[in-house]
C-alpha cells in the first residue's frame, strides 16, 4: 500500500478553489437545461400546445446535446480548443438561445431548446475534462462534486417555479438566462488547466471510431448507455407523474407542490454524486455504479406501488431514486478519463455522452407513450427498468476486465 501511495503524482495546489470555481459556473449553464420543462403546464395553456410539442420542449434540448456533443468529438474539438475559450462561448450562447424563449412561440421556442442543447455540449464535456487536470488522486470524488453541480442546475428551473407560484413564466426563464450569462463571465475570468493536462490533439476522426475498438471502454460506455436510459427520462417525468399522483387523491406531498417535490427528489441527487464519488475512489469505480443502478432499478420497480399512497412513502422513495439515480453518473466519465488514449480524453468523453443523450432522447419521447399504453402514469416507470439491468451487468463485467485495474489507482 505504501508503495502504491508514493507512486500516485502529488495533489495540484489550488485544486479545490478550481473545483469550486467550475462547479459554480456549471450550475449556473445548466439551469438552462429544464427550464422550458419545469413551466411546460403554462406554456400548453398560452401557446396551445399539443403533447408532442410540449414532449420536445425537453427533447429538443436532448437533441441538441447529442447533435452538439457527437460533432464536436468527430472534429477533436474538446481537445483542439482552450477549454475556457470554449466553455464561455458556449455559455453566452445557452443563455441567449434560453432567453429567446421570451420572444418565441411554439416552433421557434424548439428550435431555441436545440440551440441551447447544442451550447451546452460545449460546456459539459469540456468541465469534465477540465476538472480532470486538476485531480489525479481523488477524481472520483471531484468528478462526483462536478455531476453534483450539473444536478443541481437541472433542478433550479423547478425551484424558481415552486417559489414564483403565481407569477408569469417568464420570470423562470429571465432566471435561468440571468444564470447562464454569470456563468460565462465566471468562466472568462477564472477558469485554467491544471497540471495533469491531456496536452493537445490535432484533427483525426479515426479517434472517435477507436473508441468503438476498446473492450473496456465499450463496457463502460454501456453501463453509461443503461444509466442514461433511465436517468432523463425519470427526471423529465416525475413531475408528471407526481402530478397524476396528486390528481388522483394522493394526500399533499411532505414538501407541498409537485414542482417543489420535483425540485427535491432532483436535487437530491447531489447527495448521490458526492456519495458515488466518495466510494468510487475507495471500494471502485465498477462496485460503485453496479450497486447504485440496482438500487436505482429497484426506485423504478416499486414506485407505482406508492402512486395511490401513502404519501411518505411515495416521497422516500423518490428521494432514494433521485440520490441513486444519479450517483454512478461522474464514475463513467471518470472511467473513462482513465481507460482512454490521453490526447483524445475530450473526445471520448463527448462521443461517449452524445452517444449516451441520444438514447435520452428516445426514452423521453416514448414515456409518456408507454404511459398512454397502459393507461396513466401508475406503472410507467417499469418502462426504465432495463436501463440500470443492463449498465450493472456491463460494468460487473468491466470489472472482471485486466484494464480495470487503470481505474482509481486499482480501486475497480
Amino acid at each position: 500500500m505504501s508503495r502504491q501511495t508514493a507512486a500516485l503524482p502529488p495533489p495540484a495546489p489550488g485544486r479545490w478553489s478550481m473545483l469550486a470555481l467550475i462547479c459554480l459556473g456549471v450550475v449556473g449553464v445548466l439551469c438552462t437545461w429544464f427550464s422550458a420543462t419545469a413551466i411546460i403546464p403554462e406554456l400548453v395553456t398560452d401557446w396551445q400546445l399539443s403533447s408532442t410539442q410540449a414532449a420536445w420542449l425537453t427533447n429538443a434540448v436532448q437533441l441538441g446535446f447529442v447533435v452538439g456533443a457527437v460533432g464536436s468529438s468527430l472534429v477533436n474539438l474538446p481537445d483542439i480548443l482552450p477549454m475556457r475559450r470554449l466553455m464561455t462561448a458556449a455559455a453566452v450562447i445557452a443563455a441567449l438561445a434560453n432567453a429567446s424563449l421570451l420572444i418565441s412561440g411554439p416552433t421557434t421556442a424548439i428550435l431555441a431548446r436545440f440551440v441551447t442543447g447544442i451550447a451546452l455540449a460545449g460546456v459539459y464535456p469540456p468541465a469534465l475534462k477540465l476538472m480532470s487536470t486538476w485531480f489525479s488522486r481523488g477524481r472520483g470524488l471531484a468528478l462526483g462534486f462536478l455531476i453534483g453541480a450539473l444536478t443541481l442546475g437541472s433542478s433550479m428551473p423547478h425551484l424558481i417555479r415552486a417559489l414564483t407560484t403565481g407569477i408569469n413564466w417568464q420570470a423562470v426563464v429571465w432566471g435561468t438566462s440571468a444564470a447562464a450569462l454569470a456563468s460565462a463571465i465566471l468562466f472568462a475570468g477564472t477558469l485554467r488547466e491544471g497540471p495533469y493536462g491531456f496536452g493537445r490533439a490535432a484533427f483525426d476522426p479515426r479517434q472517435s471510431i477507436a473508441v468503438f475498438k476498446s473492450r473496456p471502454l465499450m463496457l463502460a460506455n454501456l453501463g453509461y448507455f443503461g444509466h442514461m436510459w433511465e436517468l432523463y427520462a425519470m427526471w423529465a417525468w416525475f413531475l408528471a407523474f407526481a402530478t397524476a399522483a396528486q390528481d388522483s387523491g394522493l394526500a399533499p406531498f411532505p414538501f407541498g407542490t409537485a414542482s417543489m417535490l420535483s425540485f427535491v427528489v432532483v436535487a437530491s441527487g447531489v447527495i448521490g454524486c458526492l456519495l458515488g464519488g466518495w466510494l468510487s475512489d475507495r471500494i471502485g469505480r465498477c462496485l460503485t455504479c453496479a450497486g447504485m443502478m440496482i438500487v436505482s432499478g429497484a426506485c423504478a420497480a416499486l414506485i407505482g406501488f406508492a402512486f395511490e399512497g401513502p404519501t411518505l412513502l411515495l416521497a422516500v422513495l423518490a428521494l432514494i431514486w433521485g440520490i441513486s439515480v444519479i450517483g454512478d453518473s461522474a464514475q463513467f466519465s471518470a472511467a473513462v478519463t482513465e481507460l482512454s488514449e490521453p490526447h483524445f480524453v475530450g473526445t471520448a468523453l463527448a462521443l461517449q455522452l452524445g452517444i449516451g443523450f441520444a438514447l435520452t432522447v428516445v426514452a423521453i419521447w416514448l414515456l409518456p407513450i408507454f404511459a398512454s399504453l397502459i393507461g396513466g402514469w401508475h406503472w410507467a416507470f417499469l418502462m426504465l427498468l432495463p436501463g440500470p439491468v443492463i449498465g450493472a451487468l456491463s460494468m460487473l463485467a468491466l470489472r472482471r476486465d485486466p484494464a480495470a485495474a487503470r481505474l482509481a489507482h486499482g480501486a475497480r
